[in-house]
């Protein structure tokens, strides 16, 4: 997994550069729009790992859509992948943090 991660642990760099996931970020609307997503499910009451599953569940509703061809429902599913794997990130980190505790 450290693979995937750049020299300086930004959450923005995603993946390796070439690598089609790399553009999903780059577009400083659709990091905003990830950001605004991430927003959207932040909850004090929820656990990260409550988001991801949250974030999980309503990016289920946009594949069937995607397949169609709908340009929207593709949208929604790449930011949904982008805040995931932040929320999955976090999980991770949450979950080191507790085994040392």
């Amino acid at each position: 997994m450290d693979d995937d991660r750049s020299a300086s642990g930004s959450p923005a760099a995603f993946s390796k550069p070439g690598t089609p996931n790399q553009s999903v970020l780059a577009d400083p609307a659709t990091a905003a729009a990830v950001v605004a997503a991430a927003q959207q499910y932040r909850q004090p009451s929820q656990s990260k790992y409550s988001q991801l599953l949250a974030v999980i569940e309503d990016m289920g509703r946009d594949i069937r859509p995607t397949y169609s061809g709908s340009k929207s429902s593709a949208e929604r599913l790449k930011r949904g992948i982008g805040h995931a794997r932040i929320l999955v990130r976090e999980c991770l980190i949450e979950t080191e943090r507790s085994a040392k505790s």
